[in-house]
């Protein structure tokens, strides 16, 4: 069963998505497509209960399809084409559709485990993608394989370790990066206290109170990151940081994060 949370998220994502009626029907198809609800779930629960990370389910992977129409509609308002449409080989849709598909399937190699998650989490994907294309694209060959193929590089490239070269990609690698509330690092947080190799994510994670998401004021994306201590800085600088700069997306982001009632520090 779904959770609250997840549901609300889900009424976000398709509220932005509103005046995209084939991105919509889209999502729709894989929100109520029962497998990959069970392999976010069961991804989520490696993640926190075997590995001891932040959640990488459900939740995670809807906000960060969430984040990623967020930005890609401020790209489009400021008049930013995406790779497909500078290519002049689809449309701003075609490129929503395959930032939602690996938005909503990018950690599901959490199933397997930590390590080269992201190459996992495609091979998983694979066969939910191809299902969902035949659904939405049954006579169009073209948007099947364009759609796909940026899913794909989408999902690979979501953790930096590979080159991606799309700005539909880059904006999903930015978007990963800015779910990194400290609703991330509660379970975790709340099921371990021996200390662990790799606790200052989940401690910084868990400083992170507010990530915003506006236009920018001299490019067009505006990133303002709130945070309770100085802790969440690591957050900024080991994880979100390195995402915007391995982005093609880096030269249209602003980034700012600061402590509350502190002056915020600008990064980009």
């Amino acid at each position: 069963m779904k959770s609250a949370k997840e549901i609300a998220i889900e009424a976000k994502i398709l509220e932005r998505l509103k005046n995209f009626p084939v991105c919509n029907e889209l999502v729709k198809f894989l929100l109520a497509n029962d497998e990959l609800q069970e392999m976010q779930d069961y991804a989520n629960n490696v993640s926190i209960k075997r590995l001891g990370y932040n959640d990488h389910g459900p939740v995670h992977m809807r906000q960060v399809t969430a984040n990623s129409i967020k930005m890609m509609k401020i790209l489009n308002d400021s008049g930013i084409k995406t790779s497909l449409e500078e290519e002049e080989i689809g449309t701003f849709e075609d490129s929503l559709c395959g930032v939602v598909l690996a938005g909503l399937m990018h950690d599901l190699g959490m199933m397997i485990g930590r390590q080269g998650h992201e190459d996992m989490s495609v091979i998983l994907a694979l066969p939910l993608i191809d299902k969902a294309m035949a659904e939405i694209f049954p006579d169009n060959m073209h948007k099947r394989v364009i759609i796909k193929s940026l899913a794909v590089e989408a999902i690979v490239g979501h953790m930096s370790s590979k080159k991606i070269h799309s700005l539909e990609a880059g904006v999903m690698l930015i978007a990963d990066g800015c779910d990194m509330t400290k609703g991330r690092a509660r379970i975790p947080l709340a099921l371990n206290h021996t200390p662990q190799v790799g606790d200052i994510h989940k401690y910084s994670a868990n400083a992170i109170t507010h990530v915003g998401i506006h236009h920018g004021e001299n490019k067009p994306i505006k990133i303002d990151v709130e945070m309770s201590a100085d802790v969440g800085f690591f957050q900024i600088e080991e994880v979100l940081f390195s995402k915007i700069n391995a982005s093609p997306a880096k030269p249209f982001i602003e980034l700012y994060a600061g402590v509350t009632g502190q002056e915020r520090k600008r990064y980009l």
